[in-house]
């Protein structure tokens, strides 16, 4: 479940130039559940533009906040986290951008804290990084560290989502997805191409022990779902049978006896 503390995390823009980069920067918000926009004294602001470059996003920018100072946009925050692509001269509170996240959310459990960017063309100024209580890195290459405006919102926005979600959220499933196997059905699984493996003559220079043990070990890794189990214990099933069943015709054209071959354990 998502933490409700993220209702708490302000974006706050000074001095933002370009339009599209506005925009880009409210679409970075969408993606990670943050709602709530502060920008001070932009270049340019055309809410009409903007939702049109930034899809189903007319209440967040019809509920942005304006200001005409930075010190007012800050205010009522009870914690800061500045950006910056470069150390400064001056002494700051710089860590990874990911170590920065569940701290601020444990901040904004208490009340606003804000995710400062400064303007594009120079970033955060020396009086701005001063308001802040730390300034969050993200590693770059070292030969073309900046990043554009809308990267660096999306790539912090995402790192407080995650520490937001408790836990990584799940992943999507196929529509076809059976759910995992139970271990009934690895074994079975496992029972398949062992019997498969040693109709073929496998462990004829293997120890059947160590080889299937490696096989568990490689499959349960994977962790298969019924579906996928069930095709794999098939597989060897069915090598199984394609040898017995070969063994069988040559016993007959020898004059032996047919003899009834184990069932087809296949996939409904």
């Amino acid at each position: 479940m998502t933490d409700p503390s993220l209702s708490n995390v302000i974006v706050v823009l000074d001095e933002p130039q370009n339009l599209v980069n506005i925009a880009g920067v409210i679409r970075a918000m969408k993606n990670m559940g943050l709602s709530r926009l502060r920008v001070v004294k932009p270049a340019e602001w055309d809410p009409w533009r903007i939702t049109g470059i930034a899809h189903r996003s007319e209440e967040l920018v019809e509920n942005t906040d304006h200001f005409l100072s930075l010190e007012a946009a800050l205010e009522d925050c009870v914690m800061v986290l500045g950006t910056s692509a470069r150390p400064r001269e001056a002494q700051r509170n710089y860590d990874w951008a990911r170590a920065w996240a569940p701290r601020l959310l444990k901040r904004a459990a208490q009340g606003p804290v804000a995710l400062l960017f400064g303007r594009e063309d120079r970033g955060l100024s020396n009086q701005a990084l001063d308001l802040c209580d730390g300034v969050a890195i993200i590693p770059t290459d070292s030969d073309y560290s900046s990043l554009n405006l809308a990267q660096a919102c999306l790539i912090l926005a995402y790192e407080i989502f995650l520490s937001a979600q408790g836990e990584a959220p799940e992943l999507p499933r196929g529509k076809r997805y059976t759910g995992p196997a139970s271990r009934g059905e690895m074994e079975h699984m496992f029972q398949a191409l062992e019997e498969g493996m040693e109709r073929v003559d496998f462990f004829s220079a293997r120890t059947p022990e160590s080889v299937m043990r490696v096989i568990r070990t490689l499959l349960s890794r994977a962790e298969p779902d019924r579906q996928e189990a069930g095709l794999m214990a098939a597989l060897g099933f069915e090598v199984r049978n394609q040898v017995d069943r070969l063994t069988h015709d040559g016993s007959r054209s020898d004059g032996g006896e047919e003899e009834t071959g184990p069932p087809d354990h296949g996939l409904d």
